[in-house]
Parts: C-alpha cells; structure tokens; sequence
C-alpha cells in the first residue's frame, strides 16, 4: 500500500506542532507560578470579643481576657486572629456601630490593654486583623451629631439626606428595621438618612472626598500601631447612585437576580474608591485585606481581587453559608439541603481563582449558626465525628480558611426557647416584625433553634465546667450553652483524640504540605448525595480528600483505585473505606495517592 510522502510530511509537522505548542504551554505555566504570600497560606481565627474571655467580671469579653489566652490560641497553630469590632461604640449592633474608630469600646478595655495586646501577638508570630466598618458609623459619632444639626453644616455631606419636601424617598431596605426600611426621617432637619441597617448605622457618603480621607487617615493610624490588615464589613455597598431612583422589582430581578445586595454591591464608584484606598492606605504596607463580600457575585469576584487591579487580596462570598434557607421565611433551614448544590457551590468559586485572585472558605463566623449545628449533625452520637469532618474540609480546601471561635471544641447551637434569651438586633427586629403582622411566633423561635439566629454563634466560649462555662465569674451578657459541662476547652485538652486536638492536627497537616494551600481542586464523584470527594495536586504530589456528609455508611466512586495509597488523617480509630470504597457516618479521609 502506497502512501504518500506529502501527506507523510504534513502528518510529521502537526506532530512537530503539537509538540511545540504543548511544551510553550509548560513553559507559560512555569513562568506564571502562583504568587506566595503570607495570608494565601495563613490560617485565621475568629475572635469574637463579647463572648471570648471576660477577665473583669462585668460579664462581658474584653481584651485581656483574650491576652490571658494568648498562649492557647498560638497552641491553634494558627497564623492570623480576626478580631471583631472593639472600637468604641454604644452597642445597638454588637460594635458594628462605631461611634469613635480610634477609641477603645470600654466594656473591652482602653488602648493600652490594645497595645498590650497586639504585642503579645507579635511576640508569639501571630498577626492582628482588625474589623473595618465604613460602610456606616454609629448614629452617635460625633460626624452624625453634626451632621444631622442643620443642612449646612460642614458635616452634612457626611451621610446621605433626603430632604422631605421631596416626598418620600425611593424605598430601600433596612435589615434591622421591624417595619423594613432603609429610611429614617429626622424632624431636626426635616429629612430622611439612610441606613441599610439600623437606624443607628446612618450610612457614610463615600462620595464626599472629606469623609473618604478622614477613613484613610484613620486606616493609616491602625497600621502605623502595627496591625496586620482589616476585614471589611459590608464593603461592597459604600459605591451608592446618591439620586437614589426608584427601583422597581421587575428591575431587581432582571438586573440583580432579585437581590437587593446584588443592587447595593453594584454602585459606579464602588471600584475607584477601592482603589484610591488601595493607593492611600493598602499598598504602604505588608498587610492583608478582605472584603465580606455581600452582594458579591462569581462574574464579579475579580473585580475586588485581581492583583492587577489594586483593590483587595480577597473577599468571600455568601453563596455557601446561604444554601438551604427556605425561601419567604427570616433565615429557616431546610434539613434536606443538598450536598450535591454544595459541592457545585465550592467548586465553581474554586474555578474563579483559577488563574487570578485568591479566595477563601469558611462555615461559620458571628453571623452565623454553629457551624456543626448547621452542617454537620449535633447529637451525642455524631456531634464529635461531624465536627472533625466539616474542619477537614475547611483546611483542605483552596483559599484562606476562617475559622469562628469555638469550633475548634466544636461549640454548638444554643437552641434558646424563648425571645427574651435572644440579645441580637436582627433576631428582635424580625420577631417584632412577626408580631406586628399576626405571625407564627412559636414557629418562629423554632426555626432559630437550627436556623440562622446569629446568638447560636454568639454565645461565650465554653472554657471549662465551672460555673458560666470559666467564661467570667458574673452572669454573661449572653447565656452560656447549657452543654457547658460536658463540652469545653479543658476536657478537651486532656483527650488526644478531641475536637480540639483533631484541630490542631489538621492545621499541621495543612502547614506542612503545600498542596492543600496552593494545589489545584478537582471535584470527584460529582453527583454523589452524601460524599463531597476531591483532588489537591501540586508539583506531583497529589491528595484525596473524602468526606461523609450523613449519618449512614456511604458509598463512593472517584474513578481509580487508592488500595495502594495511605490515609494520612482521619478522624475514625479503624479506617475500612480505602479498602470497600465506603464512608461510615461523618467520616472524613485524607489520602495520599500513591
């Protein structure tokens, strides 16, 4: 059979193409690494300061409470403390009011328990991120009392007026707020100031230049003290259209999905005022910035943390801590939420960072219920082996981890049985709401037992058996968990096999192998109801993560074998999946492919 030479050559040279353009491909890769930086590889801890540690016996955290736990904290093995708002603030939002950013809250000490503070984390290597609320201030700081005494004083600009001869203004939602909205008429002036939140969180006019360097220099006071970075609250909604039009739901729904945080996260300025802040205050230091990321969207994550564009390191997004509410209802839990919509959820944020950006993962935070209540099972029976697993998946994953005070002992929801326990502005707002329009009010303190109360989250770090859990000697300003007893920290220190210390060695394993912190993500048996399984591969060494999210023995399928493979971490005594390809109840395996 004759072939042609012609054909012979043209064969030849696609080949001799295919090799070129394939080792160009390995080339690009080599050139473009993933850029290192601290914070990429960094596991943060969450302090919420009310509930950590009171050391003054007022019942309320402060911050030596959180120095005299210094040394348990840096047994985490942990790198960064997130530390909520500790500035001074009349308290109708837990600190997320501020009325003097560079104050002290009294309640938590003065600044120089701060400095003690952040001190004492420098000398242990660990870094401070504080809180950055800018996005509003607190109805009594000092720029909102000027503000609201005439129409022209110099602080008006300050905050958003809409004057009542106008009409009322266009609606927009209050959270907090029983009766929903977003505006408050102020008869001083006769005009309406808005707040997104509640009426004691006026919302600041980023588009007044005074306001914004009045923020920068007060950032650069921070870091100039030493501080490690800032979190920021609700950052994307300080871009706003100050005509505030009418906003029609036809046009909510086209535009935003539906979603007023879509809208508010969406404003024309929203991405030259982080940049200016990045140029002013960001980029003169070393330091690590995120955004909470509400309204946030994967089309548009990198519009907040693409390097190139010099705005943020990271946000994190809802998407995951939203799934499973029930829709038409204030934060009720559907028990049969899906993993297989939870693994999606992970794995397409995992893709936005494919070749830009950075993100993160967390489950819990002060915002949220107990993540083991949420995601795992809290029973006796599987309490202990849900909580193990759902922190393998947190230090397992890409991106940075967050992880909320009190999960490390795998602290549950509270579970409270009556409103008058409740101390959060959301959950009263909403059981006022209820009660002004005839609503189930029994049902409603149901729903918050496994819903998203944000006390479950809040209640004080349980320390030890002693009376109020070693948390202070006084009552605390919020009800310890009546488990107290048998789940704490101390307890927990003597037993090798704990939460606790399963925590510990999570952490380790994460810090010592570089291919859970930047490897690539592959998601493995995809459609599978009950196993979240997936691949880390770096530089050639490659990890299986597998993971039971039910109470039964589970089946799984990821395609090729791991008889020959060793599991390197568990959190069963006995492991039998590697051999049967099964998962018994919550268990959690991490493989090292052989």
């Amino acid at each position: 059979m004759k072939i042609e030479i012609k054909k012979i050559r043209s064969l030849g040279l696609l080949l001799f193409l295919g090799f070129l353009s394939h080792n160009t491909l390995i080339a690009q890769e080599k050139k473009m690494p993933v850029e290192k930086k601290w914070w990429k590889e960094a596991v943060v801890y969450q302090i919420y300061p009310h509930s950590f540690k009171d050391s003054d016996g007022d019942g309320v955290g402060d911050l030596k409470g959180i120095i005299s736990k210094l040394d348990y904290i840096k047994s985490l093995g942990i790198d960064v403390v997130w530390l909520n708002p500790i500035y001074d603030s009349p308290n109708a939002d837990n600190g997320y009011d501020i009325s003097d950013y560079q104050a002290i809250m009294k309640e938590f000490g003065t600044m120089q328990d701060f400095d003690a503070l952040l001190k004492g984390m420098h000398k242990r290597g660990l870094k401070l991120v504080m809180d950055l609320v800018v996005n509003h201030s607190s109805d009594e700081h000092k720029w909102f009392q000027e503000s609201r005494k005439s129409r022209d004083n110099p602080y008006r600009d300050y905050y958003h007026w809409w004057p009542a001869e106008q009409g009322k203004p266009a609606f927009r939602p209050g959270s907090f707020e029983a009766d929903g909205s977003g505006w408050r008429y102020d008869k001083t002036t006769d005009a309406y100031y808005l707040h997104y939140f509640s009426y004691k969180q006026p919302d600041l006019n980023w588009e007044n230049p005074k306001l914004r360097q009045e923020i920068y220099s007060m950032m650069n006071w921070w870091f100039k003290k030493g501080i490690d970075g800032f979190r920021m609250d609700v950052i994307p909604f300080i871009g706003k259209d100050t005509s505030f039009p009418v906003i029609t739901q036809e046009e909510l729904d086209k535009k935003y999905e539906g979603r007023w945080d879509i809208y508010f996260a969406s404003g024309k300025n929203l991405h030259s005022y982080l940049q200016e802040m990045n140029k002013e205050v960001l980029s003169k230091y070393d330091v690590m910035s995120v955004a909470e990321g509400a309204g946030m969207t994967k089309a548009t994550a990198l519009n907040f943390v693409d390097a190139d564009r010099k705005e943020l390191n990271m946000g994190y997004h809802f998407d995951g801590v939203s799934l499973g509410y029930l829709p038409g209802y204030f934060k009720k839990m559907n028990p049969k939420w899906s993993l297989v919509d939870f693994k999606k959820i992970y794995s397409d944020w995992d893709a936005v960072y494919d070749e830009k950006g950075w993100g993160t993962v967390y489950l819990g935070n002060h915002d949220q219920p107990r993540m083991t209540s949420r995601w795992g099972n809290d029973s006796p029976q599987f309490r202990e082996l849900s909580s193990k697993m759902l922190t393998t998946f947190l230090l397992s994953m890409k991106g940075t981890p967050y992880y909320y005070n009190g999960d490390e002992i795998g602290m549950v929801n509270a579970k409270f049985d009556k409103i008058e326990d409740y101390r959060d502005i959301e959950t009263l707002a909403e059981y006022q709401r209820l009660k002004n329009t005839g609503g189930d009010l029994k049902q409603f303190i149901e729903d918050q037992k496994t819903g998203g109360a944000r006390d479950n989250g809040r209640t004080p770090f349980q320390w030890d058996a002693t009376k109020n859990a070693g948390f202070s000697k006084a009552a605390p300003w919020l009800n310890v968990n009546k488990n107290y007893k048998t789940l704490n920290e101390a307890a927990q220190e003597k037993d090798p096999n704990s939460v606790l210390n399963y925590f510990r060695k999570m952490v380790k394993l994460r810090k010592n192998n570089p291919v859970l912190v930047y490897g690539k993500y592959t998601l493995l048996d995809k459609d599978n109801p009950n196993v979240y399984a997936y691949a880390r591969e770096l530089d050639g060494k490659k990890f299986i993560v597998l993971l039971n999210f039910s109470d039964t023995d589970a089946p799984y399928n990821i395609g090729f074998s791991t008889l020959k493979s060793k599991i390197i971490l568990g959190n069963y005594k006995s492991w039998k999946g590697i051999k049967a390809n099964i998962l018994q109840p919550y268990e959690a395996q991490i493989i090292e492919l052989k």
